[in-house]
């Protein structure tokens, strides 16, 4: 009888759980080690979703049904008055980050999830790899999976000359119960995905699961997301400056988030925005900011190594893809396994050859859709014309779209 394979996954987000609990299907022996030493369904936002990651939970034998998100049937763009300049229909299903983890997280065994475990470094050797952490305990397998994000400390190991590139802009998250949301802004947009267009920037509205997932009428939330231009070397370390005069870097932790830079950003918000969504932006109560990054890896499999999700690439959020990417990668893997059984590396070539691909394209695409973001930080003479392009039917229809329409990212024949 063969032994069971075993597979290390670092990272135990959602780009893990997928990975270990499409292998664990395939009869591996799976251990996840996550860094944070808390149960992570309290993080997270709102997110899009494509039909393909419901396929792929599905698979795993995860429900989707009415109560996975709340669907919007139509777009709209709203000019700074709240005056309607566009109408899309655009049926699309929106949810939260956590009313994904949940069901993936209970579908794996809780003896395989390990909490608190922090690596240090991998080491391999002809037979399988280690992982050795910061406790000092170490683990091995046959295969290691690299799901801990886009500051991977697998990747740094492995592949060092791949970082992150700061795109040039940031986006300020928050999130409002229902029943705080005004009854004229309700009827406005809390059943629709709203958009923003001020010159340069790009807000996006839409409704999410609420409190404990919650998608009834009345318990929901409504969840904003705006991407502004943000100098990396000027104003981003003074939006990260807490009030002790502390500096965080790029990110700091929403509650140290100074008043004075929530109360700019709010009024920023009423100058340019329209009624509806500024009302959403004033009522969030605690509104946060993320660096925006992308990161393309020049391989995905190096040895034993297996970059999954956003330690291999992260596109920029306009394609709204980075759970549905995650599920796929895992998918791939699994598949590629599953069809060259006792050839390991042979598997991992296909992996590579097909992920890559897919990463490398999804990373163009969502460059191009946030180039005139970006471009706002190079003097108007140096703009392209596609930096240019902030048309309204552009904007719309092509921020988080089917995968099925999208004819760049299709696989070649």
């Amino acid at each position: 009888m063969n032994k069971q394979q075993r597979a290390l996954v670092i990272g135990g987000s959602l780009g893990g759980l997928f990975a270990a609990n499409m292998l664990h299907a395939l009869g591996w022996h799976v251990e996840v080690f996550e860094r944070v030493g808390d149960d992570l369904a309290t993080r997270g936002a709102g997110i899009g979703t494509h039909d393909e990651l419901f396929s792929v939970m599905r698979r795993l034998g995860i429900a989707v049904d009415a109560s996975i998100g709340v669907e919007v049937r139509e777009r709209v763009c709203l000019d700074h008055a709240g005056k309607v300049l566009l109408e899309v229909a655009l049926p699309q299903m929106m949810t939260a980050w956590a009313r994904i983890y949940r069901p993936l997280k209970d579908l794996l065994p809780a003896a395989h999830y390990h909490f608190g475990m922090n690596l240090d470094r991998v080491e391999e050797d002809a037979d399988g790899i280690t992982a050795m952490f910061s406790d000092g305990s170490s683990a091995r397998g046959e295969l290691l999976i690299a799901a801990d994000g886009i500051r991977s400390s697998v990747r740094s190991q492995v592949l060092p000359q791949a970082q992150p590139r700061y795109a040039g802009y940031i986006a300020w998250r928050g999130v409002v119960d229902e029943s705080a949301v005004s009854p004229q802004t309700h009827a406005a947009i809390f059943d629709r995905y709203a958009f923003g267009l001020p010159i340069g920037e790009m807000m996006l509205a839409y409704p999410v699961p609420g409190r404990d997932n919650d998608v009834r009428p009345g318990h929901r939330s409504y969840n904003f997301v705006w991407y502004r231009p943000c100098d990396f070397a000027k104003k981003l370390p003074r939006l990260a400056t807490d009030a002790s005069g502390h500096c965080h870097g790029v990110s700091i932790p929403p509650q140290l988030i100074t008043l004075g830079v929530v109360a700019e950003m709010r009024a920023e918000a009423k100058a340019l925005l329209a009624p509806q969504i500024y009302e959403i932006v004033e009522r969030a109560p605690q509104p946060f900011f993320q660096a925006i990054f992308d990161l393309e890896s020049p391989r995905i499999t190096i040895g034993r190594v297996v970059l999954l999700g956003d330690a291999a690439f992260v596109a920029r959020p306009h394609v709204g893809m980075g759970v549905t990417k995650a599920a796929l990668d895992a998918q791939c893997l699994a598949q590629s396994l599953a069809a060259a059984p006792g050839d390991l590396f042979a598997a991992l070539e296909q992996y590579d050859r097909e992920r890559r691909l897919f990463g490398t394209r999804v990373v163009a695409r969502s460059r191009r859709l946030g180039a005139y973001i970006e471009a706002q930080l190079k003097p108007p003479e140096l703009r392209t014309a596609e930096e240019c392009d902030q048309r309204p039917e552009i904007v719309l229809r092509e921020i988080g779209a089917k995968l099925a329409n999208i004819d760049e990212l299709a696989a070649p024949a």
